[in-house]
């Protein structure tokens, strides 16, 4: 079975000081960093916003394209990164899941590198991570969440924990990162 890891959104506006903070975005870092080694192919999604998105209607500006919100943390091992997928590019999507890429298609870049196993963290729990969760599924991936390396807005408690049980519901399988070996 072929592993990957997908590093979910973890940039400068939701962690701690960004645009669109989690309360601790940031104390995911040290965990991703830990768990790139244990796998072969790394890859990340990162919003990349035009300055004119809809998606502002809704949310603060956050993660515009080339901005220093849109970055990875400086702390981040950006070096084991293999393939970056952006999402949210245009001016009238959003752009929560990383399947709905513009740049390239996340689903059949993971059936070519014949991916079958899909390990998922990152930010944020209710929107993003749950989205591209839930189309991990859809696409028939055998897909692990690693709680202790998900941060959520947590604008509700009950929104961050139902995302997790949704998740859940849906077929996914909720691991910590103690339970990866490698």
């Amino acid at each position: 079975m072929k592993t990957a890891l997908l590093i979910v959104d973890v940039q400068n506006d939701f962690c701690p000081g960004g645009a669109l903070p989690t309360p601790q975005g940031d104390r995911v870092v040290p965990v991703i960093n830990k768990l790139m080694d244990k796998f072969d192919l790394v890859i990340a999604s990162r919003d990349w916003h035009p300055e004119d998105t809809i998606h502002f209607n809704r949310w603060p500006v956050h993660c515009v394209k080339e901005s220093h919100g849109a970055d990875f943390p400086a702390d981040l091992k950006k070096e084991k990164i293999i393939q970056i997928f952006e999402k949210g590019t245009g001016s009238k999507d959003d752009g929560y899941s990383a399947f709905e890429a513009t740049n390239k298609n996340l689903g059949g870049y993971l059936k070519e590198k014949e991916v079958d196993e899909l390990y998922i963290l990152g930010l944020t729990a209710e929107y993003c991570v749950k989205s591209t969760v839930l189309d991990a599924l859809k696409y028939g991936f055998k897909t692990l969440v690693i709680k202790d390396a998900v941060e959520g807005l947590r604008q509700n408690e009950d929104d961050f924990e139902n995302a997790f049980d949704e998740m859940k519901n849906a077929g996914a399988i909720i691991i910590t990162s103690d339970d990866i070996n490698g």
